[in-house]
Order: C-alpha cells, then structure tokens, then sequence
C-alpha cells in the first residue's frame, strides 16, 4: 500500500487519468491525497468529481479556494444558472446534490501522525502550531456543514481585515481563517496577508515574505504539504512541499509518493479564458 499526493487538479481530468496509470494506482490498497483545488478552469471538473468520490476513504483531501467558490455557486444558483459553465454544469448534474454534500463535508486541513503531515492548500501564518491550525480550521467545517454555511458564502467576497489575531470574533474571524487557508503566498512575520498576490518569490514588497520563510513559524517542527501556487511550483525542501505544478496553465500534474518522496508527472494543457473566483 503507498500514499501520493496529488497537486492542484483544476478539473484536468484527462491528467489525472494519466497519473494513475503512471503511479499504476491501486483503488483497492493505495491512497490518495489532495491539497485541494480539484475543480475549476480544466474543463472536466464534474468527471474529476465522480472520480474522486469514488474513492471513498481511499482519498483524502482539504478543500482550496476554488472548491469554496464552487460550493458558493451551489448556494447561490441551486438549479444552476453559474456564469461559469465548467461549474454550471456539476450544478445541471443528477448527482449535483450528492457530490457538493460530500465536498462540503471535507476540511482544511488535515493532520497525518503516521507521516507527521500537516496539509492545508494554501499556507499557514507564522503564530499557529499544527495543532492550532486544525482547531481554526474546525471553527469553519462546522459552519460549512451546517445551516449557516449559506452566511459564511454570502461574506466570502467581502474585503476583511488582512491580519491575523487571536481576538478576531464573528464572520471575519471565520472568513480570514478560510483566506489564510486557502489563498495565502505572502505574509509579514504578525500574520498579515499580502493580498492579491499570485508571483513567485521574490516578488513581493517588503516587509511580506513567502509564509513558510519566516523565522518564528510554529509549523516548522512538521512537514507541511500545499499546493495553490503554481508561479511557486513545485517546491520540495525539509518540511515543507508545494505540488501545484500548473497543469491547467501547461505544466505538469504532480504526485508525491509519502513513503519514500518519489516524484511523478505527466504534462498538463493550458486552459484559457476560464472564470475563476480568487484564482490567483
């Protein structure tokens, strides 16, 4: 039995199709995992859903910012009518229901003590511990799964505070804690985001940093695994690894194997003029 990770999916369904093969993943004693983003701008998000969910506890994910905006989409449009046409279509489905019900069940972020791995899809802020970010993380699961998740997506594009503090309370303590998990690059060393941000390294003003560069991070002491930043790439060094190779913008499509760090891709396909909700 082996464990990948796979990048960010974005509806690249044909690419995910041709990593399994390359992995000669075993639905039956393999697992896979997945930082999140499995929808959105590849054109086979519906075909990538169905796919994923038929894994049942074979796969293991937390969900990223565009599989957010497409829960908001089911909110807003019920019987469909997104201006988005890759989801308006999970949202024409005959499964739509049971597909977005069992996505809106998942988290985060995700704790692995077999690995010592904390996922999340985006990144954490240098004050939380893993421990913490799984109890801020669980404040916003509960809200999803239950009948307020209709507040929170009617929030989500409200311009809330930036920074982090322990003290925030109500709809923008649970919306920052949902950026910073799933759209967070850069930080400063109190928390708080860059936003818009979407270049890699080095292209950030100061006194902003990529969010694993600070010296006081409390997540140091285990390997964290995202994804979200494909101009980042992938990105492997002690405790830290970023998947999001850019599969939909032509890159490749990566997997991870835990048990022993090997690496395997296949390329992906540019995919233009798709519309996207905190894309960057």
């Amino acid at each position: 039995m082996a464990t990948y990770v796979v990048g960010d999916i974005q509806g690249c369904y044909d690419a995910l199709q041709r990593l399994l093969e390359k992995i000669a993943f075993d639905p039956a004693a393999d697992r896979l995992w997945s930082p999140g983003d499995l929808v959105n701008r590849g054109g086979q998000s519906l075909e990538t859903l169905r796919l994923l969910k038929s894994l049942g506890g074979r796969f293991r994910m937390t969900l990223g910012n565009h599989d957010l905006y497409l829960l908001r989409e089911y909110w807003r449009f019920p019987d469909g009518g997104s201006a988005n046409h890759e989801i308006d279509v999970i949202l024409h489905a005959p499964d739509r229901d049971e597909l977005l019900d069992w996505l809106r069940g998942q988290p985060l972020a995700r704790w692995s003590r077999k690995y010592g791995v904390l996922m999340v899809h985006a990144g954490v802020v240098p004050q939380w511990t893993a421990e913490r970010t799984l109890s801020l993380a669980a404040e916003v699961e509960e809200v999803l799964r239950t009948g307020s998740g209709g507040k929170f997506f009617a929030k989500m594009d409200k311009n809330w505070v930036r920074r982090w503090d322990d003290d925030r309370s109500g709809w923008k303590r649970l919306r920052l804690i949902s950026n910073i998990l799933t759209q967070l690059r850069f930080c400063d060393e109190n928390g708080k985001m860059l936003g818009n941000a979407s270049g890699p390294p080095g292209s950030q003003p100061a006194p902003y940093k990529p969010w694993f560069e600070h010296a006081n991070r409390k997540t140091r002491d285990v390997t964290v695994l995202f994804g979200h930043w494909a101009a980042l790439g992938l990105y492997q060094r002690d405790n830290l690894v970023c998947l999001d190779s850019g599969c939909v913008w032509g890159g490749r499509l990566s997997a991870l194997r835990l048990e022993d760090r090997q690496l395997f891709q296949v390329p992906g396909k540019f995919h233009p003029g798709r519309i996207a909700w905190s894309a960057r």
